[in-house]
């Protein structure tokens, strides 16, 4: 228990300390961009610091698999070299044994990031969100997905300006976004309150406009509108979303916190849209605390052996290279599973346990030579 201990914080010592360098790094990059983005607003340094501080975290966030086989590298290599790793492999101790310990700590760490790095991962992305559309006036549109209804607000337009809003609400909609059902469109003026209400059953959406059918239209500004109600079989009313811009308009699924994640993927199945980039990104969260002990592992396959010279440069750079390896078989395996081409669950799951079971083979082919 006590050789364990020494191995865990080694380990945690070198994350922390290669983490810290990370942030640094990341904050001065972004930084530099803020103010090559922004230098015609006039945000200065300090609004510049505040938006690369928002926005760090996402940065940071996802390449923490990569600075766990960093430090990974780091621990077993300085072990190596200093000779503890044969004092210790002549004591009796297995390869196995020794980076249990590394990487249950590793899969400690992931959890914590998970549970309490990610909600903040997901505070942050959004005050950066509000922050950018605050400085660019480009919010023009929002899709919001409730208990029992999907909303969303569009700009008309008229003449190239705003000539009010439009806020439309619908029971559900289609897996593509194209169609609503059951929906309502509120119409507001400029410089006035609602002055239209349509209703129809449904509303499909074409390039630059709704196709609305069995419509009823009712004027609000006038003294009677059930009176007055227009009944039509076909309406168009002009638009300027896309498809695209309405999915989009959900937000990416790290902009939800993972202990929202469940709710937030029933309800936009309740809604009819497809919520299979969420449940895959929520799987990724689960998988998330192993892929970083399976970085642990690689990084030992590679560095634990006793090297010196040129030796060490190439152990490290193959280390590394397979870290980065798996990091992107993560990245392809989500995109195929957001996709659909594969499953939540395989996406997530099969990139960690590949990698593990390869370094551990390779581990243990060491071992017996």
């Amino acid at each position: 228990m006590i050789l364990a201990g020494y191995v865990a914080k080694r380990f945690l010592r070198s994350f922390l300390l290669i983490a810290g360098v990370f942030l640094l790094i990341l904050f001065l990059i972004d930084m530099i961009e803020m103010i090559r983005r922004f230098s015609d607003r006039g945000i200065g340094l300090g609004g510049a610091a505040r938006l690369a501080a928002l926005n760090i975290a996402g940065s940071f966030y996802s390449i923490l698999p990569l600075m766990t086989v960093l430090a990974g590298i780091a621990l077993f290599l300085g072990l190596a070299r200093s000779s503890e790793m044969v004092a210790i492999r002549a004591s009796g101790r297995s390869a196995l044994r020794v980076i249990t310990a590394p990487s249950l700590t590793a899969v400690a760490v992931g959890a914590l990031t998970v549970g309490l790095l990610n909600p903040l991962v997901a505070a942050t992305g959004a005050l950066y969100d509000d922050a950018v559309a605050e400085i660019d006036r480009a919010g023009s549109q929002t899709v919001s997905v409730g208990d029992s209804a999907v909303w969303l607000r569009q700009a008309m337009q008229s003449d190239g300006e705003e000539a009010g809003q439009i806020v439309i609400r619908a029971s559900r909609a289609s897996p593509d976004a194209v169609t609503l059902y059951e929906a309502s469109f509120m119409v507001f003026g400029a410089d006035a309150g609602p002055i239209r209400r349509i209703e129809a059953r449904k509303a499909r959406l074409i390039p630059g406009a709704w196709e609305l059918t069995d419509v009823a239209d009712f004027p609000l500004n006038s003294g009677n509108p059930q009176a007055e109600v227009l009944r039509s079989e076909t309406l168009r009313l002009a638009s300027d979303l896309t498809a695209q811009r309405i999915r989009e308009g959900f937000g990416r699924p790290e902009s939800v916190p993972v202990w929202q994640l469940p709710t937030f993927i029933a309800g936009l199945e309740r809604a009819g849209f497809s919520a299979a980039r969420h449940s895959v990104w929520f799987q990724m969260e689960l998988a998330r605390p192993f892929l970083m002990a399976a970085m642990v592992m690689i990084a030992a396959a590679f560095t634990m052996q006793h090297v010196r010279g040129r030796n060490t440069g190439a152990a490290v750079l193959v280390a590394f290279g397979a870290g980065i390896a798996l990091f992107f078989l993560r990245n392809l395996a989500q995109v195929l599973g957001d996709n659909g081409q594969i499953s939540p669950a395989m996406a997530a799951w099969t990139p960690p346990l590949v990698g593990a079971l390869l370094a551990m083979a390779l581990i243990l082919k060491r071992e017996d030579g």
